[in-house]
């Protein structure tokens, strides 16, 4: 491992190697280290940055491999869950903290799991963000039952009837230009009610990258962790989005009820980006998630 950055928890964007390919990953803010995992995948960091959290916490946010300026792997195939938390677990022993909090958000969350069922010893605290514990045909046939249903929830809204069909469109995207531009079209979809907020998130929108082969990866079998759950001793705070189409309360009482002694925040007015649309009520879970584990530890 390579690092070309001085200082690992020194403010600002930092570069390391990890077995032949750049990882790069930024840090913001003071207090205990919080490493966070955005989701897709294939979709840039930036949507996941909680200025409010980094009042609070050191928090170090990964731009995951096959994404944003992180290296490519050669085989589309290798971006799997394990390839992801080999790469989040390079990073988390190059900032030489003996443990840390590991936030994962949506598919970041599948990596979180696994990297936690994998390292116990160098996790604090895990935060499990609008994610969940199994994947699978009857997860995704619950989800394209909400996308169904969207433009029904929004019938004021005349976008809303188009999203059906740009899901569709970003699952079949061939390029980064379509994924990325499908992903913009789709995003009220991760709303409670993205119009409510649409001048705020307008920039996010705009900037919003993604990348078309993360997407590519082939895991051996859907993702599922339900058998294992019960082996995390690690603190754990589930996050939920009362509204999420993809991973809402369905899998976060899996996840809470499978992890002992986790606790579940479900925010009542969001969908999939509680953080953005409570952010006050998010920052405050979080936070005193982490104060209250890291008394505990006293």
């Amino acid at each position: 491992m390579v690092s070309t950055a001085t200082g690992a928890l020194a403010r600002g964007t930092h570069e390391i190697v990890i077995d032949g390919v750049r990882q790069v990953f930024h840090v913001a803010g003071s207090g205990p280290v919080c490493v966070a995992h955005s989701g897709g995948p294939g979709i840039a960091w930036e949507y996941l940055r909680v200025p409010a959290l980094e009042r609070h916490l050191t928090m170090v946010y990964l731009e995951p491999v096959g994404t944003g300026d992180s290296g490519r792997l050669a085989d589309p195939r290798d971006y799997r869950l394990e390839v992801y938390a080999r790469f989040l677990h390079g990073v988390i022993e190059y900032l030489g903290a003996p443990r840390v909090f590991v936030l994962g958000h949506s598919h970041g969350g599948f990596v979180a799991q696994r990297y936690a069922l994998d390292h116990p010893d160098r996790v604090a605290g895990l935060i499990l963000f609008g994610t969940s514990p199994v994947t699978g045909e009857e997860f995704w046939g619950a989800a394209m039952a909400e996308v169904g249903r969207f433009p029904e929830r929004h019938p004021g809204r005349p976008e809303a009837s188009g999203v059906p069909g740009a899901f569709q469109e970003a699952l079949a995207a061939a390029t980064d230009e379509d994924y990325t531009t499908s992903l913009r079209r789709i995003l009220p979809l991760y709303f409670a009610d993205y119009w409510t907020h649409a001048e705020a998130l307008a920039p996010m929108r705009d900037g919003l990258r993604a990348w078309i082969d993360p997407m590519r990866g082939e895991e051996p079998a859907p993702f599922d962790v339900r058998d294992t759950l019960g082996s995390i001793a690690i603190p754990t705070l589930v996050v939920a989005g009362a509204h999420d189409f993809i991973c809402g309360t369905r899998w976060a009482r899996l996840l809470h009820d499978g992890i002992p002694g986790s606790r579940l925040t479900v925010l009542p007015d969001s969908g999939h980006m509680g953080h953005l649309e409570e952010p006050e009520a998010f920052t405050r879970a979080v936070a005193g998630f982490v104060r209250e584990s890291a008394q505990a530890e006293r």
